[in-house]
């Protein structure tokens, strides 16, 4: 089994418990759009156990992902849970017919949502609950107070150990931590995706963990010419550099790349520990300019 420090970028310290940078995202598990079951159930369940087994300690998912597809897999593949495993879950947004992503948000929202969450993973307490603001257009100003109130109460019992935030502004983030501690914030940022460059510092610096998605999403042609130039430099795929600027970029920074293939969990991993030279980074900062 590979430890903790031999993962790409070490470890970080998640509120009160020490997770890997490297971790995994739970989504692709699910069907096409994120709805219904894998095509491969025995594939899925391979990938959760090879990511354990190589030390992965952080794991996103969500009950929205299927709906209640990803979380089943995970409690299929990995219950009674490792100790030393924090499994990230999220709410704020449901499904619909269509595959849509609804807002929901109400306090009775939240709740059921919650309660969703626990017993699909068979667990009494939630490791870390992300709340997903805005909508699939991206991060969207407006109060996150009174949301918050509702997992500040569920934390004070015992269903939530920790609170994170997702698809948010930095002004969401400020107003937040009046109301929650906030140990994370989940949002689209990449090599060509830099609008919270500042909100990664700010967060660093306060020790809290910033979770990028989408770490190959938004790139233009141009851009996208600009990272496979890099790449095929450096003789890596796009994706590995892309997930090792992350790593580079500041220590605050967790991945949760998804995939739902052993060796493409595998080719990740190593990917990541790519190492970019400052001529690199400097041709790769250029790529958001």
């Amino acid at each position: 089994m590979t430890t903790l420090t031999a993962l790409p970028g070490g470890t970080w310290t998640l509120g009160d418990r020490t997770v890997t940078r490297f971790g995994y995202g739970a989504m692709q598990l699910a069907g096409p759009g994120v709805v219904g079951p894998p095509a491969d159930p025995d594939g899925a369940l391979a990938v959760l156990r090879a990511a354990v087994d190589a030390g992965i300690t952080h794991v996103d998912t969500s009950d929205a992902y299927g709906p209640r597809v990803t979380n089943t897999l995970i409690r299929q593949a990995l219950h009674p849970y490792p100790a030393s495993l924090l499994i990230a879950t999220k709410v704020g947004a449901t499904r619909d017919a269509q595959g849509g992503w609804p807002t929901a948000r109400r306090p009775q929202d939240l709740r059921r949502q919650v309660q969703d969450n626990l017993d699909g993973l068979g667990v009494e307490t939630l490791d870390l609950v992300n709340l997903r603001m805005g909508d699939a257009r991206g991060p969207q100003p407006g109060p996150v107070a009174e949301a918050l109130e509702t997992l500040a109460e569920l934390q004070q019992e015992g269903r939530v150990r920790h609170v994170g935030l997702s698809n948010v502004t930095a002004e969401q983030v400020a107003e937040a931590r009046t109301v929650v501690p906030v140990v994370c914030v989940q949002n689209m940022y990449n090599l060509a995706v830099r609008h919270d460059d500042d909100l990664v510092d700010d967060l660093a610096r306060d020790g809290i963990a910033y979770v990028p998605f989408f770490p190959l999403g938004g790139f233009s042609p141009l851009q996208s010419s600009a990272l496979s130039a890099v790449a095929g430099r450096l003789g890596v795929t796009t994706m590995a550099v892309a997930l090792a600027w992350l790593l580079q970029r500041s220590p605050n920074i967790l991945l949760i790349p998804g995939t739902s293939s052993v060796t493409h969990l595998r080719e990740n991993i190593a990917g990541a520990a790519t190492v970019l030279s400052e001529e690199d980074l400097a041709d790769l900062d250029a790529i958001a300019g």
